[in-house]
């Protein structure tokens, strides 16, 4: 099957981006190298070709009533130009995807979601639509999205005038004009820095990738994304996040509002006994990897590391994992095997890297 290509594919390719399969697009790995790229965001500004996300627009009088109903995290409540961040749950609990959605106005709301589940997150949402006033268009082949994510974004969105001087708080959302085109532009990200995401058509983002790099952004890769949000601890569909867990399972309890007066698998929810815990480990030897097995104090297995990488800012191995609460040992330790050796894991209560954004 022939991969999908983004409309900054040939630029990629003139940056000779090393460039590999994903979500069944041919994506930009890395440019330079990950320790260069992820620098880059942490202590300037770095560009990202996320235009394999799908874009869904939910229009009508219930929009926001129906988001509401999908999602576990409170939608209803959220201020107008907010976007909010909840996992999709089937009505056993088990998450579908995480996405963002926004409320663009009282009739108009953008849901963003993972290249890798639009055709199974569409499915689900219009299934789900009876009883709702709204109308559903899946967007995702219209829109292309950059990320620029760093210190320094909002001064260079400010240069090149897609910003102006009006507030723009963190996690929100607004509609604007550049250069003759309407843009959507979030102040959100997945790296932990401050930044924003730019919705655009293809051929004005080819423009902007073009100006942002003239203004000194870095063009970086999907291995330093990855990188960057592991070191900020945010979880990764595919990875922490999968068809057979529920929110309560991998940290994000705190997204689930069982105050909301209804919402799909609440009623689960409310009665759900977390059966596993995502922990935070690093090693000062060797580099946790994906589907390393995870042991208690006792040497027993236990879980797998869910993503592992070495930390460019800290300099040493990070994992994510997740285990099996009823194991955890009563010392709380942890060892990580790697080849057969077994490296006792420093456990940690808050993220590895400490982010930027607003």
């Amino acid at each position: 099957m022939e991969l999908l290509k983004t409309s900054l594919h040939g630029d990629h390719l003139a940056l000779k981006a090393k460039m590999a399969p994903f979500a069944g697009f041919d994506m930009p790995i890395q440019y330079t190298s990950v320790k260069d790229e992820v620098l880059a965001v942490r202590n300037n500004v770095g560009i990202f070709d996320v235009s394999h996300m799908g874009e869904f627009f939910v229009t009508g009088p219930d929009a926001i009533k129906f988001v509401d109903h999908l999602i576990t995290n409170d939608f209803q409540n959220a201020e107008m130009l907010k976007a909010v961040y909840s996992p999709l749950c089937r009505e056993n609990g088990t998450i579908i995807d995480d996405l963002i959605a926004y409320k663009l106005n009282d009739k108009k709301v953008l849901i963003c979601v993972n290249a890798s589940n639009i055709q199974k997150d569409w499915n689900w949402i219009s299934s789900k639509t009876q009883g709702f006033n709204i109308e559903l268009t899946n967007r995702s082949d219209d829109y292309s999205l950059i990320a620029v994510q760093g210190p320094k974004t909002e001064e260079i969105l400010k240069k090149l005038e897609v910003l102006d001087s009006t507030e723009f708080p963190y996690y929100s959302i607004k509609e604007a004009a550049f250069n003759g085109e309407n843009i959507i532009l979030a102040r959100t990200g997945y790296t932990g820095e401050d930044g924003f995401e730019i919705f655009s058509s293809h051929a004005m983002a080819r423009t902007l990738w073009i100006k942002l790099q003239a203004l000194g952004a870095v063009p970086c890769g999907l291995a330093a994304r990855d990188v960057l949000r592991l070191e900020v601890c945010y979880p990764l569909y595919g990875h922490e996040l999968t068809d057979d867990v529920t929110p309560l399972d991998t940290g994000l309890g705190w997204t689930v509002k069982l105050t909301k007066e209804n919402f799909i698998s609440k009623e689960t929810l409310t009665n759900y006994k977390a059966k596993y815990q995502l922990v935070k480990l690093s090693l000062d030897k060797g580099i946790p990897r994906e589907g390393y097995s995870v042991l208690n104090g006792d040497k027993e297995v236990i879980g797998k590391v869910t993503s592992g990488t070495m930390s460019v800012i800290n300099n040493k191995g990070i994992a994510l994992a997740l285990v099996e609460k009823a194991k955890i040992s009563a010392d709380k330790k942890y060892y990580i095997d790697i080849r057969n050796q077994q490296y006792e894991a420093i456990v940690h209560t808050k993220a590895f890297v400490t982010g930027g954004h607003k």
